[in-house]
């Protein structure tokens, strides 16, 4: 009997709109008290969203403001601060 493969999670990035691995992209959630933070374990409850880990994703999901319409809330600065420094 073969092997199974596992299916690998896909999630579209913010910035370009390209599908990619889940594993790959950096994952911003807004949780059910309406709190936007980074979730490093990818596993936290609440609205998520996917941006590669890119400066030219983060500014044009910025500029557009791609992040707050998907997550339904106001982004602080300071979260995109955190994201620039999750950045290589």
């Amino acid at each position: 009997m073969p092997l199974k493969k596992k299916k690998v999670p896909i999630r579209l990035c913010l910035g370009c709109q390209q599908p990619k691995p889940k594993r790959e992209l950096i994952r911003i959630v807004r949780n059910s008290e309406g709190e936007v933070f980074l979730d490093e374990t990818g596993k936290k409850s609440g609205r998520g969203a996917y941006i590669c880990p890119d400066k030219a994703c983060l500014d044009t999901a910025k500029k557009t403001r791609r992040l707050e319409k998907s997550l339904g809330a106001k982004i602080e600065e300071r979260i995109y601060d955190l994201l620039e420094e999750e950045l290589p």
